[in-house]
């Protein structure tokens, strides 16, 4: 018999094994598990009674808050998908999420309600909005839904659509990322086999629309003891040693750039006896940030792993026990891994080449996207796109990335996403973009531009435009005027040229006049 691996029945499990606790602290107030999973069960039964179908997608816009954990779970019983997007979003960048999705309703806040109308707009799909805190016009309470009825689980297979991620931007080569039931499930379990079982207390920064964040609370399903956690709105290096000082936090999940913010800070000033362990991922964290972590805090250790979107955020990670610095871990279990050659052969120990991964976490496919299916899977193994190496105890070690794609704070930029809205100003003609190494955010966003015939602009007027159009985490701090850009000889965007000319510029700024 199949194994039954339903993220909502498997919510329920959880309060059945675990029993009712003080589960989350957030803003100064705990909540409490069982209250939050009734609250859960009232509103997926009034998702049911608004129309929302088996298999619909729901789009959540939500800051981090208990109320996220609580609108996925109602979604997951009303037997629909969720749709997260990270609340830096644009109105118009939503709107691409929201339309091709073709999501039947939007979940949000009232700070973001302003956005949600402009992305409905032309989006008929979207037959209601609905909006936690205090009553907005036109839209349905979440607080009055929550006090509905209590409804049945909607039936959903293992390998029926639980989540549709997208992949950073939403144009160009963003893609919304297929998640099923089972490929959470397996994500959590993967996880949750990875813990260290006297670890009892975390705080929780990461962003829950992103896959590092989901992944976190598919690992709570799996949960065999109480775990207590604190939740930050958002990252903030001063709030989080207090927050970890105060409520004697052990763990903390974190992206590199968050990490080199704490190191600012006066560590030393906080009781940070208790933290044992901080995991990084979704980008390289350098070997002078752990060196530090290691001179200033001597009990933690730090764990790196590396996931894609395509994989629920799990692929590898180090065990607590078993940390190799310079790597970012081993395959998670139930997860294999092998370095491929551009032909697709197999790769021996020590050599770089494609990562590539086979696991019940992969994703289904893209949304309404055969072509890229095909392209990303071989023989059901994920092509990463990301170049690595294999040593002989199995851990991975990242080389570079096959792709353009930028990581700025932990989010993917789609250099394309970018490229196709600088040219929408009216003095662009053609812009090329890349990354740029930075301390704290990992990797910044800079673009060149050539400009359209007698046409005229500065680069700091093209970023304060691009900054009303772009999400916080993507428009470019830098934007370079060139007579034109660097081309291949097949005339393809010489990125390698871009890089080239960027230390040029850099160099010149750096000498004295």
């Amino acid at each position: 018999m199949t194994e039954d691996r339903n993220l909502a029945r498997a919510a329920e499990q959880a309060l059945d094994r675990l029993g009712d606790f003080d589960q989350t602290f957030y803003e100064g107030r705990w909540y409490r598990y069982a209250a939050q999973a009734d609250r859960a069960a009232r509103l997926g039964a009034a998702l049911v009674e608004l129309g929302v179908k088996p298999g619909d997608r729901v789009v959540v816009m939500l800051e981090n808050s208990p109320d996220v954990s609580v609108v996925y779970q109602a979604i997951l019983r009303a037997g629909a998908a969720i749709t997260p997007v990270i609340f830096l979003l644009s109105g118009e960048e939503l709107r691409r999420v929201v339309s091709n999705s073709e999501a039947s309703a939007i979940i949000t806040a009232p700070t973001f309600l302003d956005r949600v109308r402009v992305a409905r707009e032309g989006a008929p799909s979207v037959r209601f909005i609905a909006c936690t805190g205090e009553p907005q016009e036109g839209t349905y309470s979440v607080d009055a839904l929550a006090e509905h009825a209590l409804g049945a689980i909607v039936d959903r297979g293992n390998d029926d659509l639980a989540l549709l991620l997208y992949t950073g931007g939403t144009t160009g080569r963003s893609k919304g990322v297929m998640l099923s039931h089972s490929n959470v499930w397996q994500a959590g379990w993967a996880g949750h086999e990875l813990r260290q079982p006297d670890i009892v207390r975390g705080i929780a920064c990461l962003p829950l629309s992103h896959s590092y964040g989901v992944l976190g609370v598919a690992v709570g399903l799996h949960a065999t003891q109480q775990f207590k956690s604190v939740l930050m709105k958002w990252f903030e290096p001063k709030l989080w040693l207090q927050l970890a000082q105060d409520h004697k936090v052990q763990a903390g999940a974190m992206v590199p750039s968050m990490i080199y913010l704490l190191l600012r800070q006066p560590l030393e000033d906080y009781d940070l006896s208790e933290l044992r362990l901080i995991g990084s991922g979704a980008a390289p964290l350098t070997a002078e940030a752990r060196e530090e972590i290691k001179r200033r805090l001597p009990q933690i250790r730090v764990g790196e792993g590396y996931g894609l979107t395509e994989t629920c955020g799990s692929a590898t990670s180090m065990r607590y026990d078993n940390i190799k610095p310079g790597t970012v871990g081993q395959p998670v279990p139930g997860s294999e891994l092998k370095i491929c050659s551009d032909t697709g052969a197999d790769l021996p120990v020590g050599e770089a080449g494609e990562i590539c991964i086979r696991s019940g976490a992969v994703m289904l496919g893209y949304w309404m996207d055969v072509e890229q299916t095909k392209l990303a899977m071989r023989g059901g193994w994920l092509l990463t796109g990301d170049i690595g190496r294999l040593d002989a105890e199995g851990f991975v070690t990242i080389v570079d990335r096959k792709k353009d794609i930028i990581i700025r704070g932990g989010f993917n930029v789609y250099p394309r996403d970018v490229e196709e809205a600088l040219v929408e100003h009216p003095a662009v003609a053609s812009a090329g973009v890349i990354g740029r190494p930075d301390p704290i955010q990992g990797e910044e966003v800079v673009a060149f531009v050539v400009l359209r015939p007698g046409a005229s602009a500065t680069g700091e007027e093209i970023v304060a435009w691009s900054r009303e159009r772009l999400s916080g985490y993507k428009y470019p701090r830098e934007v370079h005027v060139l007579p034109a850009l660097p081309l291949t000889p097949v005339g393809k965007l010489d990125r390698k040229q871009l890089r080239i000319k960027l230390v040029a510029a850099e160099d010149a700024a750096a000498k004295p006049k």
